[in-house]
């Protein structure tokens, strides 16, 4: 009885009442719907290369060689290496990914990082004799597995950041970054180096290795999304040589590159609201960037159309042709 009243009140208003009436409420009963993912354009957003930071240019520098003659060396490697392209194409297609981004990320790497390519073989070599090798993931002498125990780290043995390693370690990098680099923490001053810097490179600080170049922090972060997908082994800083292995063995790196791919891919479509998969060069800035959930957020908040590359993947995109030809 009531909604009847109601109608015939609403009935006996002019059209002008209802006009305004239906202008007010439309906030109220419109439907809400979930805003719509776009899908980034191919190409890059930038006309010229952005600025290539200066410990790239020194390296390159003291090896005597150039960016292109670098960039011609790994693609050609590439080529002739059919076990390695059937390895790239079988990884991409379990992690749901096209091939041409992790081609764009091993080219990526050893344009502008520490050395080039000089065959996949090599790093297989490398990663036996790392096998061999005995160390610890320690910062004077206390072991991160430790370390983390520390009551600044509290927030970060909660059980939904424990029970994801990506989550964990990220957490734990973040507490390092404000609460320990650079400072001076019960009468310990701890160094200006970053997370993994000072507790997961005894053997060369500063560098990542194999063939994606691969830090052995960001393989404990991926190692639970590997073994969801792949089937390999959980890593645990505890067996460092395990997470070497991982790094060097392209049996094994080029899924921890897929799974850090993927991830990225991941962030963007849930946070940024942006679809980046038919743009390698973005998911090559990303692979060299990192970080990529709280990069997506951040787009996100500066209302920007599109994400831009950075210097690295700027050449995946201006050289796409060159790097789908390898497929």
């Amino acid at each position: 009885m009531c909604n009847d009243f109601g109608l015939k009140r609403l009935a006996s208003l002019p059209l002008t009442a209802l006009v305004a009436l239906a202008i007010l409420l439309a906030p109220f009963t419109a439907p809400v719907e979930a805003q719509s993912v776009r899908t980034v354009p191919e190409g890059n957003r930038y006309s010229n290369q952005p600025k290539i930071p200066f410990a790239s240019a020194r390296r390159t520098a003291a090896s005597q060689s150039s960016y292109d003659a670098k960039f011609e060396k790994v693609v050609s490697v590439i080529r002739r290496d059919r076990r390695l392209l059937s390895s790239i194409k079988r990884v991409a297609s379990r992690y749901g990914i096209d091939p041409i981004h992790i081609i764009g990320a091993i080219v990526g790497e050893h344009t502008y990082n520490y050395d080039t390519l000089d065959s996949a073989q090599s790093y297989y070599v490398k990663a036996l004799a790392y096998a061999g090798i005995r160390f610890e993931f320690e910062f004077e002498g206390e072991h991160v597995n430790d370390f983390v125990q520390r009551p600044q780290f509290e927030r970060c043995q909660k059980d939904h950041i424990q029970e994801s390693s990506d989550r964990r370690w990220s957490c734990y990098e973040q507490v390092w970054e404000t609460r320990f680099r650079g400072k001076s923490v019960d009468g310990v001053r701890y160094p200006k180096k970053n997370f993994n810097e000072a507790f997961f490179q005894p053997l060369f600080a500063g560098q990542s290795f194999g063939l994606g170049q691969l830090s052995p922090l960001t393989v404990l972060k991926m190692t639970d999304k590997v073994s969801r997908t792949s089937k390999f082994r959980k890593l645990e800083a505890s067996n460092s040589s395990a997470v070497y292995k991982a790094t060097m063995d392209p049996n094994i790196s080029l899924h921890y590159m897929a799974a850090i791919i993927k991830d990225a891919i991941t962030a963007y479509k849930s946070v940024g609201k942006v679809d980046i998969s038919n743009n390698p060069g973005l998911t090559a800035t990303l692979y060299n960037l990192g970080d990529p959930w709280s990069r997506a957020a951040k787009f996100r908040r500066s209302g920007k159309r599109w994400p831009r590359e950075n210097y690295y993947g700027w050449l995946v995109n201006d050289r796409i042709d060159d790097l789908k030809d390898l497929l």
